[in-house]
Formats: C-alpha cells, sequence, structure tokens
C-alpha cells in the first residue's frame, strides 16, 4: 500500500509520458503489443549439441531464458511492471512456464505451473540447472507444488470467485499475502510457452491482466524454408519462429526494440551466455532477492528431462 509491495518498489524518475500511459490504458489487455520473430535455428540447435557432448543438458527455452535473464541484468527497465496505474521496478527475476506432468500414461494430459527465479549474474549454465531442478521437483505426478495448492483451493466456484475478487483487492492496494505472489505464476518478469512441444506453432498469447507478467514469450514448430544463397542457389533453412506479447506501458518503444535486438543476439551467439555479466544494473538501487545458492552437481543431468 502507499507505493509499497512484496514483489515491487514504485519508480519515481521515470519519464512523464510513460508515467501517464497507465492512465490512458488501465489494463494490460489494452496495452498488448504484438511482435514475430524467427530465430535461425542451426546455430542454436549446434550450440546444443556441442554442450550436450561436454555434458550440459540445455533446451532452446532455457537459452531463450537465459538470454532474457542476461538483457536484464543490462537493461533493467523491462523488468517492471504496472499495479493501480502505478509503475514498479520487481524486487525478482522470475520466469513463469508450463509443465506436462509425468503421469505414466501418454493418454492422460496433466499440467503444473511454476515458476523460477533467477540471479541477473547467472551464466547459461547456471539457468538451464535451476530449470532442470524445477523441472525434477514438479514434473512428478505427485508434485504438489503451491500453485497446484492454491488452484486446488479454488475448486469451489463459490469461494473461487470470493477469493479471487480478494486477492483482486490486495493485489491493487500492494497488501496481496507474500505467499501468494510466491505462488502465483502470474506475478512473474516473464511467461514463456514451447507450443512446438505439442506441434504447435509459435502464439502472439495475451497477458494477464491478473497479475503483474509484462511479458509473454512463444516457441513454435521449427519453419522450414528454401531461400535463395549468395551463390545464386537454393538453400534449406530452419527458423524457430518466437512469438512475444508485451506490455506497452512499462517502458519505452525503443527500450522494447533494443531488447529484442539485444536478446536475438546472444540467441544467436548463445557461448556469450557462458561467463556472468562484468556489470548489473538496477533501477533506482533495486537489488533483487536472489535464489539460494545451490551446490553444483558432479553428475550429467539426466538425459531423460525434456525440453
Amino acid at each position: 500500500m502507499f507505493g509499497r509491495r512484496a514483489d515491487g518498489r514504485v519508480l519515481k524518475k521515470i519519464d512523464p509520458i510513460i508515467a501517464l500511459t497507465p492512465y490512458l490504458m488501465p489494463m494490460r489487455c489494452d496495452a498488448q503489443v504484438f511482435l514475430n520473430y524467427k530465430l535461425d535455428y542451426e546455430k542454436m540447435a549446434r550450440y546444443i549439441v556441442e554442450q550436450g557432448a561436454n555434458g550440459h543438458k540445455i533446451t532452446f527455452m532455457e537459452l531463450i531464458i537465459a538470454a532474457f535473464v542476461r538483457v536484464v541484468s543490462e537493461m533493467p527497465d523491462v523488468n517492471r511492471f504496472v499495479m493501480n496505474k502505478r509503475l514498479y521496478a520487481r524486487t525478482q527475476l522470475t520466469v513463469s512456464f508450463v509443465l506436462l506432468m509425468d503421469t505414466g500414461n501418454p493418454e492422460d494430459i496433466e499440467e503444473n505451473t511454476v515458476k523460477c527465479c533467477f540471479d541477473p549474474h547467472d551464466t547459461i549454465f547456471d539457468v538451464a540447472d535451476r530449470v532442470h531442478e524445477m523441472i525434477e521437483q514438479n514434473r512428478r505426478q505427485e508434485a504438489d507444488n503451491s500453485t497446484m495448492k492454491v488452484a486446488k483451493l479454488l475448486l469451489n466456484p463459490i469461494l473461487a470467485n470470493t477469493i479471487v475478487a480478494l486477492a483482486r483487492f490486495l493485489d491493487r492496494y500492494g497488501i496481496m499475502p507474500k505467499y501468494i505472489l510466491d505462488a502465483s505464476p502470474f506475478h512473474t518478469s516473464m511467461f514463456i510457452t514451447n507450443m512446438g512441444s505439442i506441434g504447435m506453432p509459435a502464439v502472439n498469447h495475451h497477458i494477464y491482466n491478473f497479475g503483474t507478467t509484462s511479458l509473454f514469450w512463444s516457441m513454435g514448430n521449427v519453419i522450414r524454408e528454401t531461400q535463395v544463397g549468395a551463390d545464386g542457389k537454393a538453400v534449406r533453412k530452419r527458423w524457430l519462429p518466437i512469438g512475444v506479447t508485451a506490455d506497452e506501458r512499462i517502458c519505452a518503444g525503443a527500450t522494447y526494440s533494443k531488447m529484442v535486438t539485444r536478446m536475438v543476439h546472444y540467441l544467436q551467439n548463445p557461448s556469450l551466455l557462458e561467463t556472468p555479466p562484468e556489470t548489473v544494473a538496477f533501477e533506482e538501487n533495486n537489488a533483487y532477492s536472489l535464489p539460494p545458492v545451490k551446490e553444483k552437481k558432479k553428475k550429467k543431468q539426466d538425459p531423460a528431462v525434456s525440453a
């Protein structure tokens, strides 16, 4: 309340035009912008194969998350959100995604939603370790994380309407309990979905009015095209399509442009993500609450963990 939240710090030194925008577009669905990109699949696939030979299990989704983490370390203003018409800098760097549960029966489709916390100093290997650990903890059928506990609590329609209405009120005024904020996948820096894993193309997914998500990234099925090469001959290319939906209120359009350009640069040159950034930038001295430091595993990652 009064600009104080468990998940953010209200920003004071911002551009007047950006500060005015939430009053003109009070809801996220008012402010959605849609971007579409194609990434060179071959470069990313070769890097993943090379790292696999070195004992590092890395997926396409983890590369995108690592590129986002790196860009946030350089451009902290993309890790903002709007609530109650005020602009906040997040106190954490998090990414949410949906898992297909391991039910033991391929005909049974069950999902779980998780949120992973990152350190802006993380390398691609740190990101992969954090994501793998989160998947191992939550993919099992018996897994019951905080998000699932809250979801099961809301199976009763009357109880669901009451609790969600209360949650919206508490969230609007910044007095939502930290437990709920930690459990909610909608209170996150970025939401990402791998549509390709279920045979679908990339989509421009909406960003939720509930919560604080300001960015939604989507990966789709690989696209195969034939192009004319420099020598005039036909060349086959494979592209990884990406759909991005962004809340335009959190920063200037030029900042979003730079964010995507930097992310594409890292994704087409993933070896740059192997070392920590030399410096990390924060808005108005807003250092993040960091995830606990885990001991490095000596054994190789389980190859059964999917993308």
